[in-house]
């Protein structure tokens, strides 16, 4: 029996607490932007960049000798520029540092080049932001008919699905493609992994994924249209080639460490 004035309004009090929602703190979100000669696509992608999810844009210049550094300038991104071409793996390990000393507990990775859509960006945070997954992917790799209807090379399309399903296998990992230039990670992934010693070249992205594996973290997905244009950045027939056979070699390694 509840006696006393206030019992009943105390009794209400304490109910309406007990079914007030836990709301989580809202993670500081930064995109980062990798970037080489992209003068012709910083804009369009900066302007799709979603600032309602966003709270900073880190773009690292690996020393353009375009406009890319005063598009960059002209939307108050923050800028790093190496004082040299250090390549695209050197280019994220910076991206990287400075997201993680500006305080970022959800770091998205974006090419500049306007092939993946970054209005996508606050699905990529909604998955790791509510415990779902660690890493997010962007995947270009839903049908073939799309893949190549978006313009993707032939050859890279086939290499692609080879790769992944060569990766996939290795790893025990069901991705649909590894090799995607739009990733969210978690702070915590990035604090675990050792991704400064990796590559400073293209395979870097691919050594990533192999550490992120290796440390147990979830990796989920999310389709992105496929859009090939002549002024995104892509790498030549030979790089890709050498990209390849980095990435064949990083699995390999993976195995040997994974058997023995």
């Amino acid at each position: 029996m509840i006696d006393g004035k206030y019992s009943f309004k105390s009794l209400f009090l304490l109910t309406t607490l007990l079914y007030i929602p836990i709301v989580k703190p809202k993670s500081k979100v930064i995109v980062v932007l990798p970037a080489y000669q992209a003068e012709k696509t910083l804009e369009l992608t900066v302007r799709d960049i979603p600032l309602s999810v966003v709270d900073e844009i880190i773009l690292v210049d690996d020393m353009s000798n375009d406009h890319t550094v005063e598009i960059a300038r002209k939307f108050n991104l923050i800028v790093e520029q190496h004082t040299r071409n250090l390549g695209y793996g050197a280019n994220q390990k910076t991206c990287y540092q400075l997201a993680l000393r500006r305080n970022a507990d959800i770091v998205v990775m974006l090419h500049p080049d306007y092939q993946y859509d970054p209005k996508l960006i606050p699905h990529f945070v909604d998955f790791i932001q509510n415990g779902y997954f660690d890493v997010m992917l962007g995947t270009r790799i839903r049908t073939r008919k799309e893949s190549l209807a978006g313009g993707m090379p032939r050859y890279k399309y086939f290499s692609n699905r080879l790769l992944t399903l060569f990766e996939n296998i290795i790893t025990g990992q069901n991705l649909s493609e590894w090799h995607t230039g739009m990733r969210a990670y978690s702070r915590r992934v990035l604090e675990s992994i050792d991704y400064l010693k990796n590559s400073d070249d293209f395979v870097f992205d691919s050594q990533v994924l192999f550490q992120i594996v290796e440390h147990g973290f979830r990796i989920g997905e999310i389709p992105v249209p496929v859009r090939y244009f002549p002024e995104a950045s892509s790498i030549n027939f030979t790089r890709s080639l050498r990209y390849g056979f980095g990435t064949v070699g990083t699995a390999l390694k993976f195995l040997i460490r994974k058997i023995f």
